[in-house]
């Protein structure tokens, strides 16, 4: 890309959740355009999103020459994040001077943030993607007990959508997918690698011992087991009553018995024969294993996938959720191979050329002979 952007320290980035939405393009934006800001979250936000990356960057790599960043890229935009605690005010410096940012509960993922930003005694709200009902996992925001804010910043993405009841939600959510596992089928989830999806597991892994089921239930990214070992240790940012029980019984809520983790497909196609539920990345089946899993089991009326979230626009997981559903959908399956042969040949002929090119530019270049170099 061709476009530089100046971006001086006295910046500052506000990450509120974990997810691709939220941070998905901060290794590249510092990569491509030179960012070099401080970045302020919470600290389940910065270990589950650079998780979460690091999903996204195998699971792109894994079928394409993915070369937005990579994951020295992710770590380096890691780098300059400053993670906070909840209710925690923290002064701003240089030309910053005289601001207090601070996080708050939002709810809707494990750590999200509202943030407050506060400078002359006036307050500024930014609430976006909050979730105000309580969860099994986590408690509702907290953006009820700030008191008129100067400005309030928030979204109304689901302004228009009737919401069910937690229990209602969840009785058609389990009910679906037991109607299909004894018809004989699998279910497949498409989910994100560190957010929505451990809410999912504790509801599947709390009603399989009420009902004492025996279909295998999976949870399959290239982080999963790294996810829930996070998620074991972040008992504190989540609700009340899992911290009390904790406390209480020392049980911890993420130590599941029906769930078993897997980091790859060929783990998957050996582990079960019969019917089964995966929890499957990514959330938009543009990539990663969801993809191919549902590339192998669409075919088959007895299977089903189960969204359990709005789809991005223009992926193929929207495309899916269209009320009516489209007929068919058109698919494109890619893997990335090793070269052999001529092509392999060919491929490092073209490496050569490419360094001596770049070699005599910079050759060139050094004996002032020459601004640039443009080659054709």
């Amino acid at each position: 890309m061709g476009t530089s952007v100046q971006v001086t320290p006295t910046k500052r980035f506000l990450i509120s959740y974990g997810d691709m939405l939220h941070l998905g393009a901060l290794p590249f934006a510092m990569k491509q355009f030179g960012l070099n800001a401080p970045v302020f979250s919470t600290e389940p936000v910065y270990r589950l999103g650079l998780l979460t990356m690091y999903d996204q960057s195998f699971s792109r790599k894994a079928v394409s020459e993915f070369d937005l960043f990579s994951l020295d890229d992710i770590d380096s935009a890691f780098q300059n994040f400053t993670r906070l605690t909840y209710s925690q005010n923290h002064h701003l410096s240089g030309k910053g001077e005289g601001i207090v940012i601070a996080p708050h509960v939002a709810g809707h993922l494990l750590g999200g943030t509202v943030w407050k930003i506060t400078k002359d005694g006036e307050d500024v709200v930014y609430a976006v993607d909050f979730n105000h009902r309580k969860e099994r996992h986590l408690n509702g925001t907290v953006l009820e007990s700030f008191y008129r804010p100067a400005v309030l910043i928030t979204d109304a993405y689901n302004a228009l959508n009737s919401q069910p009841s937690r229990q209602q939600r969840d009785k058609q959510f389990l009910e679906t997918i037991l109607k299909t596992l004894e018809g004989g089928g699998n279910v497949l989830l498409p989910v994100d690698s560190a957010g929505r999806v451990l809410e999912l597991l504790l509801i599947l892994e709390h009603f399989w011992g009420q009902r004492f089921l025996n279909y295998p239930i999976f949870f399959l990214s290239y982080v999963s087991s790294s996810t829930i070992d996070y998620i074991k240790s972040f008992l504190e940012w989540m609700s009340d009553s899992i911290a009390k029980s904790f406390e209480t019984s020392r049980d911890n809520a993420f130590l599941m018995k029906h769930v078993t983790l897997l980091i790859g497909k060929e783990e998957l196609d050996n582990a079960s024969t019969g019917p089964k539920v995966v929890l499957a990345s990514v959330a938009s089946l543009e990539a990663g294993f969801s993809h191919d899993i549902f590339a192998e089991w669409a075919a088959d009326v007895k299977n089903l996938v189960l969204f359990t979230e709005r789809g991005q626009f223009g992926t193929l997981a929207r495309m899916l959720q269209a009320d009516p559903p489209p007929k068919a959908v058109k698919m494109t399956m890619s893997r990335r191979v090793p070269l052999v042969g001529d092509e392999l040949i060919a491929y490092e002929e073209e490496q050569k050329r490419l360094k001596r090119e770049e070699e005599l530019k910079a050759s060139l270049i050094k004996r002032g002979g020459i601004k640039s170099v443009s080659w054709t």
